[in-house]
């Protein structure tokens, strides 16, 4: 992967190990009443997006459903990254477990920075950061249409579905029974 920034994947239980990691991007993904994670009164400076969604992928009574303000602001934050020169720009994101808002979002940021870069290519970058990756397909959706992918995304996030699900088939019934049966849907050809 050669991005104009370093990345960073993580959970809120792993912010406060990164406190030291010259991190001057992040993206703050939580859900709407949580508070703001105390470790980041231990960072430097640092520019923020905090976005505020529940992780689900249809909208449902008493959720925020990611939206495409969500995502517009999300490329919008993508673009600051841009102008940090290259070798000190570090980008952390994440949201409250590092698996499936974080993983999604970021591939939107690398195919907006990169968008010659193949959706596949993409995700097996992520993988390779963050090995438990789970895409939230709602946030991929929107994003795919919104950079003119014409699908590529959500093929790769599928790929990433199936890839997990074959290395714990117990993931399929957890994410059915969790309302993301799309998901898996997709991992098996199902849609």
């Amino acid at each position: 992967m050669q991005l104009s920034f370093r990345v960073t994947v993580c959970g809120i239980d792993e912010l406060a190990g990164h406190r030291e990691a010259r991190v001057t991007h992040v993206l703050s993904i939580l859900d709407p009443q949580w508070p703001v994670p105390e470790a980041f009164g231990t960072f430097g400076e640092h520019e923020k997006l905090e976005l505020r969604f529940n992780d689900v992928i249809e909208k449902q009574p008493g959720a925020v459903a990611p939206g495409p303000e969500h995502i517009e602001q999300l490329l919008a934050f993508g673009v600051s990254l841009g102008r940090e020169p290259q070798t000190e720009a570090h980008l952390l994101v994440h949201c409250h477990a590092g698996v499936s808002r974080s993983s999604a979002s970021m591939a939107l940021l690398i195919a907006q920075a990169m968008p010659e870069r193949p959706g596949e290519a993409i995700f097996a970058d992520i993988l390779r950061i963050r090995p438990q990756i789970w895409p939230n397909l709602r946030i991929v959706e929107i994003g795919d249409r919104a950079l003119g992918r014409h699908g590529d995304l959500i093929a790769a996030a599928a790929g990433i579905y199936r890839l997990r699900i074959g290395q714990d088939p117990g993931l399929a019934g957890q994410f059915r029974a969790g309302g993301r049966g799309r998901e898996v849907e997709a991992a098996l050809g199902e849609t």
